[in-house]
């Protein structure tokens, strides 16, 4: 497994320092720093990293002496010198010495967070495919149990808050299972009436009921060869619970209305966001299915416990949204970064797609910054903590002053443009705009207040 990105910030002003290394950790990365060359060069003598960024002048040891010496060790290692604009001769000069780039000072925080991501290697992305990125040390420790259950047949349970991305692990483990050959099938138990749910997990003959014009195969058949999601299965009824157990111990399916018993060749993975300990003490699920289904446990952990994957997913989302509506992917400020990683996440990683989605709407030119950030109860950017300690990171204080009509015009604008999209209906605005109904209405008097006509009642 690959772990965080490292870098070496070697800088002996130590303010300046304190505040990269601040900044080079809301990007998601662990920072090794460094008053000079000489302690540099101590530092990694044990230690690998990913980066260096450096200072031109400084004493005992420069940044070009700290090149050379690199370079002697490592000549692939990316080196980053930072300059003044009055020595700019001399940063053109490492750069033929074989320095990767350079920064002239003062710079911005998204100068550094933009750079970074042309020196760096992007955080572990993993998953068949690009839906899923693991940069935190939690997050990569469920990863690699993941990865290790996966080459077994073993049943999986799988467990966390809604939106932690659940499914995402199923597929993962999918994906890395002898059975990636073929497409994988899921249902949510939540989503399907109980009265049908038993028929599309079994399958039905001809004539098994009303409605029944032809046999079906159910998901359990589908997914022959393959790997079957029951997705919130904490949501079955007990007898319906009885009847799956049934199928998990005898590894044979009956589909409804007929006597033939099919056997399975099927990878089971169960998740639920409940706490199915104490809906088994409360008689709402089954204790032997329990036991059935939690034969290797994994639980995901909220968002809010694995803060290095907040940026990179962050990041990430934006660039997926903005692929979707052919733009191009603006980069986050510093002080958007700092909000995101200050952010609770009570809506998990569904709720950082929902903030990003909005943030391409919102947001003008090629950042976005931490105004843009539309969280929960509307409220855009209040929460944030200070950026960086570097007082040139933090947005003025007139400025801050002057975003609340700006900021609630954009509200505004969003939510009229969604009921006109939705033809003036309540439930597509606020699945739309990733918010409660009674959020929404909450707005909406608000709006009426103010003499806005909102269409529809």
């Amino acid at each position: 497994m690959n772990s965080l990105p490292v870098i070496a910030i070697v800088e002996d002003d130590d303010a300046l320092r304190a505040a990269l290394c601040e900044t080079a950790e809301l990007a998601g990365l662990r920072v090794l720093a460094f008053a000079d060359g000489t302690a540099c060069l101590r530092g990694l003598e044990n230690t690998a990293v990913d980066l260096v960024i450096s200072d031109l002048q400084m004493a005992p040891m420069d940044g070009l002496t700290l090149l050379r010496e690199l370079r002697r060790r490592q000549r692939t290692l990316p080196f980053v010198l930072m300059t003044a604009y009055g020595t700019i001769q001399s940063a053109i000069d490492a750069m033929r010495l074989g320095a990767t780039d350079y920064l002239v000072k003062p710079f911005e925080a998204e100068v550094l967070f933009a750079g970074l991501d042309h020196w760096l290697p992007k955080p572990v992305a993993v998953l068949g495919g690009r839906d899923m990125l693991a940069a935190d040390p939690l997050t990569l420790r469920v990863l690699e149990l993941a990865r290790r259950v996966a080459t077994s047949d073993a049943t999986v349970l799988i467990t966390g808050e809604s939106g932690v991305g659940k499914e995402v692990f199923f597929r993962f483990i999918h994906q890395h299972s002898s059975r990636a050959a073929r497409e994988p099938i899921a249902i949510n138990c939540a989503a399907i009436p109980e009265n049908m749910l038993e028929a599309i997990l079994f399958g039905h003959e001809k004539g098994a009921f009303t409605g029944a014009y032809k046999a079906y195969p159910g998901k359990f058949e589908q997914a022959q060869g393959s790997s079957l999601l029951l997705d919130e299965v904490s949501e079955m009824s007990l007898p319906l619970q009885a009847k799956l157990l049934r199928v998990l111990q005898e590894r044979v399916v009956e589909r409804l209305g007929g006597q033939d018993l099919i056997k399975l060749d099927v990878r089971v993975v169960a998740t639920s966001n409940r706490d199915l300990v104490g809906e088994v003490r409360a008689g709402r699920f089954r204790e032997d299915l329990y036991y059935r289904l939690n034969v290797f446990p994994l639980v995901v952990p909220p968002l809010r416990q694995r803060p290095a994957d907040i940026v990179p997913l962050a990041r990430f989302l934006l660039a997926r949204t903005a692929a979707h509506s052919h733009t191009s992917a603006p980069n986050l400020s510093a002080g958007a970064a700092a909000a995101l990683t200050a952010w609770r996440w009570p809506g998990n990683v569904r709720e950082l797609d929902n903030i990003m989605q909005r943030a391409l709407v919102i947001h003008s030119g090629a950042i976005v910054e931490a105004q843009d950030l539309l969280f929960e109860p509307g409220v855009l950017g209040h929460q944030l903590p200070a950026a960086p300690s570097a007082e040139e990171f933090a947005a003025p204080e007139d400025a801050q002053d002057s975003l609340g009509d700006g900021l609630r015009d954009h509200e505004r604008r969003l939510i009229l443009e969604a009921l006109e999209e939705g033809h003036g209906s309540r439930k597509y605005v606020a699945e739309k705009l990733g918010i409660s109904p009674r959020t929404l209405r909450y707005k909406l008097a608000k709006l009426r207040e103010s003499g806005v006509e909102v269409p529809g009642q």
